[in-house]
């Protein structure tokens, strides 16, 4: 364009502003204009922005409240109560004698409501003179949401005086009935042909789902259309009753039949996965691997909840833990309190020291540890051999505020007794200002693991909560460890009839061995016949177990022969009747009996223990080859055997092969590895922190009767307490005594 068409242009709107100058500068600011951008602006999320504008529009131009509705659904949307309660400050103050407009006051009940202001939202309700079954609705909801259930159907029930309910009401209070309840709204539902809308039959699965996972199941089948909720709350339900089998199938029928499916469902089917009993490991290895594959694919995997779940699954499921790590380790630093325990957990049971290394890293990326992590960090413990750890954590939970937390004391009443400090356990019990069930199972387990049967008989009779299946073992094995047969009898009658408690395999298995110990092998044998249901390998065991200590051969034979049946692959059954031949001379049939056990490949668990030593847990193997000081601790002990053999020490070797030297016998039993744990103890005394400090040894089987008499010599000579944790219980040696009573 040449350059006076420009100029002719720009004179041109020149000579039309100045026409106009006078109309536009006349011109009212237009009010519209102004409510749509605060519209605009909170629909976008700019809520602030939105606020700001709408405050600062002149009084005048808010000719309507309707506004008010989309500013109160935008600060409910954005959580932002501050700025919610100005906006409704605002609108009384602006209109203090228009009468309520329903739409927006029923947006001001939903914004209460959703932020839990119930009360705020019960005035605004009761001062309206006129609802509709919004009103109702949104007040419903509120109650619904924030665990209200008792004022959530009261207000349902006075909705149906005036108005008929929508799916949305039905939906709304179905979230908070219990069974009674939520039958009686899915018959109004039903009554109003509402129960096939899919929002009432999502809220029935679920509610159904707290008790009866077949109402779940027929209100699914019955549902003409499903979403993805209507699936996953049917997963839910399953898993909810237990029926992890048949989540899993259910969402392997989901996933074949092409139905989408959201983090939601992920997180509740690798849910049921770790708590399934049914399925089989390597199943539910495989069914688990192909889920975080579809986690992968679909990008669910960068969540740090489906990562957390997928930990769990594959660590309650047995698979690798080192899996487990690269899922943990591929998270970088976007990891929660919650990833963190899961890990911890994973390595909690198996490697307790690598639990403990993984939880000071979690304080030294500061993280705070919360109930559950703490929880699983005394399991963890717990399996360590000094009660060091334990004390360490349990000052940290005093420092976190934790220590009035009754899931963290009954994790410390367990961690302290299982590392052999009972008299810990009894004072966190005693400081408690709350027992639950747990705590009192907890405490009387710990007396029963210590031996102290009449303690926790005692205690037993103090209890002031309804005692349980758990109860009754522990109080069982207390009695069984302490030959208390009469006490055991007694209570385990009493069971059913003063308690309600019907004894189960476990308790039959305490009786046996608590009658077995002391001689009384046909009675356990009789028991064992009357019992309701197939006895198990633990109850044939305990009958074998008992039948070597008494020299009961026909009845060792039964016993064997059935243990071997039950479970082919352990050892016991073997060892046990070798022992029994060997005591009873039978030295042929001992020797026929390890021909069969080398024959089926089965092998013996070999023993092992554990000491900890300037904070360093050592393992020792029978025959201490694989120790490095192995010359070092044999010279010590040949030493310490001389001196024991000279206050009366005689090595037990009656159950040793019989086909050897003497002096080849007695060098087996000196080179227990229990034994070696001690003598290398004595080697590093110095590290023990003081003269009288408890040398402590966790073993891995049952200690032998040699040992047992070592022990008790040993603690006489070094003037020391020896506790020695085996596969049943804890000895503690002192001055030539323990605290079996040389029954165990």
């Amino acid at each position: 364009m040449s350059r006076p068409t420009i100029r002719a242009c720009y004179t041109s709107i020149r000579q039309f502003t100045y026409a106009n100058q006078h109309a536009i500068n006349t011109r009212a600011p237009q009010p519209n204009d102004t409510l749509a951008k605060v519209r605009v602006l909170s629909t976008r999320g700019h809520l602030t922005e939105a606020l700001s504008l709408f405050f600062n529009t002149p009084p005048q131009f808010l000719h309507s409240t309707q506004i008010y509705a989309t500013l109160f659904h935008a600060c409910a949307l954005h959580g932002n109560i501050k700025q919610a309660m100005q906006l409704h400050e605002h609108m009384i103050n602006n209109f203090p004698n228009e009468p309520q407009d329903l739409f927006v006051t029923n947006h001001l009940i939903n914004m209460y409501a959703k932020f839990g202001y119930l009360d705020d939202a019960r005035h605004v309700f009761d001062e309206m003179p006129k609802r509709n079954v919004v009103s109702w609705t949104a007040l419903i909801s509120g109650y619904a949401q924030h665990g209200n259930a008792g004022e959530c159907f009261r207000l349902f029930c006075s909705l149906l005086q005036y108005f008929y309910p929508n799916e949305f009401s039905l939906a709304s209070v179905l979230i908070s009935c219990d069974y009674l309840h939520g039958k009686l709204v899915h018959a109004l539902a039903l009554k109003l042909s509402l129960d096939a809308h899919v929002y009432v039959s999502n809220a029935l699965i679920n509610m159904y789902s707290k008790s009866c996972a077949d109402e779940a199941w027929k209100v699914f089948q019955n549902m003409e259309f499903r979403n993805v909720i209507s699936w996953n709350s049917m997963i839910a339900a399953f898993r909810a009753c237990k029926l992890e089998a048949q989540a899993i199938e259910l969402f392997a029928k989901m996933n074949t039949e092409g139905v989408g499916f959201d983090r939601a469902t992920l997180l509740s089917v690798l849910t049921s996965l770790s708590g399934s009993r049914e399925l089989d490991v390597d199943l539910g290895l495989r069914f688990c691997f192909q889920l975080h594959c579809l986690s992968v694919k679909t990008g669910f995997i960068s969540g740090i909840k489906v990562i957390s779940a997928l930990v769990k699954a594959y660590s309650d499921l047995g698979g690798d833990i080192d899996d487990c790590y690269k899922l943990f380790l591929e998270t970088g630093n976007s990891r929660d309190v919650v990833l963190w325990t899961g890990m911890i957990t994973a390595f909690a049971e198996c490697e307790p020291e690598e639990a403990l290394f993984l939880f000071r890293q979690l304080q030294r990326e500061g993280m705070v540890p919360d109930w559950c992590t703490f929880s699983i960090v005394l399991k963890a413990c717990a399996g360590l051999v000094t009660e060091r750890h334990v004390s360490a954590v349990h000052s940290l939970v005093a420092k976190y505020g934790f220590e009035d937390d009754t899931v963290i004391a009954n994790a410390l009443i367990h961690a302290y007794a299982r590392c052999g400090s009972i008299s810990f356990s009894k004072q966190v019990f005693d400081k408690m200002t709350y027992h639950d069930l747990v705590s009192w199972n907890s405490i009387l387990k710990a007396y029963a693991l210590h031996g102290q049967a009449k303690e926790a008989l005692q205690l037993f009779s103090n209890m002031n909560v309804q005692p349980d299946s758990a109860t009754f073992v522990s109080l069982l094995s207390a009695c069984s460890h302490a030959g208390l047969v009469q006490e055991g009898n007694k209570i385990f009658h009493s069971m059913l009839e003063n308690h309600g408690v019907v004894p189960q395999l476990d308790h039959y298995a305490c009786m046996v061995d608590l009658l077995g110990r002391v001689g009384r092998i046909l009675e356990a044998e009789k028991l064992i016949h009357e019992m309701p249901m197939e006895p198990d390998s633990v109850i044939w065991s305990a009958l074998l177990g008992s039948c070597r200590k008494h020299g009961e051969t026909r009845l060792a034979e039964l016993a064997a022969t059935k243990l071997k049946q039950l479970e082919p692959g352990d050892s016991l059954g073997f060892v046990q009747m070798s022992n029994i031949y060997c005591l009873s001379g039978s030295f042929n049939k001992a020797r026929l009996i390890r021909k069969e056990m080398k024959g089926s490949r089965v092998r013996k668990e070999p023993g092992l223990s554990w000491i900890e030593i300037e904070n360093r847990v050592h393992e020792f193997a029978s025959g201490g080859k694989r120790h490095p000081q192995r010359e070092a601790i044999f010279k010590k002990l040949e030493e310490l055997i001389g001196q024991l053999k000279g206050m009366g020490y005689v090595p037990e070797t009656s159950l040793a092969l019989h086909d050897i030297e003497e002096e080849h016998k007695e060098e087996q039993l000196y080179h227990h590895s229990e034994k070696l744990a001690l003598v290398f103890a004595i080697m590093n005394q110095g590290s023990l922190c003081r003269e009288r400090s408890v040398i402590r040894i966790m073993k891995n089987i049952r200690i032998c009767v040699d040992c047992h008499n070592f022990m008790k010599l040993a603690s006489d000579l070094l003037g020391k307490e020896i506790v020695v944790r085996d596969s049943n219980r804890f000895h503690h040696f002192k001055d030539r005594r323990c605290s079996c009573n040389d029954y165990w």
